[in-house]
């Protein structure tokens, strides 16, 4: 007999990820496009709409200044790490990984915005990959999701070194922009949460059969829902 439940989380998480599939594709498409503009403009836009800090009347740009970018070279080194930690990100829910996303626009922006050098622009997606790489390390421990927990260990030793990048001492490189963005995402795995995924530590639990309890269990279970 089909067990509705798992078939409807998978369900469930199957569409999630497709539409988390075309919201990065879509940006991405955004993005190459705006800097097509840019390039046209001669770097117009980026001068126009980039954060310049201590400036009030810039304040805005934190939310345009991660849509533009400096060059080719520049949007191309950003886009791969965007598209995947914005896919990983966002794939258990579009919803919650919009809000996500301005949680890390704001706290990134703000960083440059207060504590940058006076007169100079900052643009670039990078701040944003920071706070999608903090978000997918740290969520699936606060949700208690085996699956998640194992992503974000797989990507946290293997992108390790983008922590370099967010502290001071590359030159041309915004490791304010950085490290406000991690900061940003590391806040929204507990803003966003998985409230009603777990039960809470002490809460009384539902009875379960023999064959259905323990750590092999559950990550059988995880691995169903995704589909493996």
């Amino acid at each position: 007999m089909a067990d509705t439940g798992t078939s409807d989380a998978e369900a469930r998480l199957i569409a999630e990820a497709r539409r988390a599939f075309f919201v990065m594709f879509g940006f991405l498409c955004l993005v190459w496009a705006i800097q097509l503009g840019n390039w046209a403009d001669d770097g117009l836009l980026a001068q126009r709409f980039g954060i310049v800090a201590d400036d009030p009347a810039r304040l805005p740009d934190v939310f345009t200044a991660p849509l533009l970018h400096a060059s080719w070279q520049h949007l191309e080194g950003n886009s791969g790490p965007l598209f995947v930690f914005g896919f990983l990100a966002a794939y258990r829910g579009v919803r919650k990984f919009l809000g996500l996303t301005l949680l890390i626009a704001v706290t990134s922006g703000l960083a440059v915005w207060l504590f940058e050098r006076t007169g100079v622009v900052t643009i670039g997606a990078s701040g944003l990959i920071f706070g999608y790489f903090g978000y997918v390390v740290l969520r699936g421990f606060i949700d208690r999701r085996l699956i998640d927990s194992l992503i974000g260990l797989v990507m946290g030793a293997s992108f390790a070194y983008l922590v370099t990048l967010a502290v001071p001492g590359t030159p041309g490189i915004s490791w304010l922009a950085h490290l406000g963005g991690l900061a940003g995402g590391l806040a929204g795995a507990w803003l966003f949460r998985d409230r009603a995924g777990r039960p809470a530590a002490g809460a009384p639990r539902a009875a379960a059969p023999a064959t259905t309890s323990g750590p092999r269990a559950d990550l059988l279970k995880e691995l169903d829902d995704l589909g493996l």
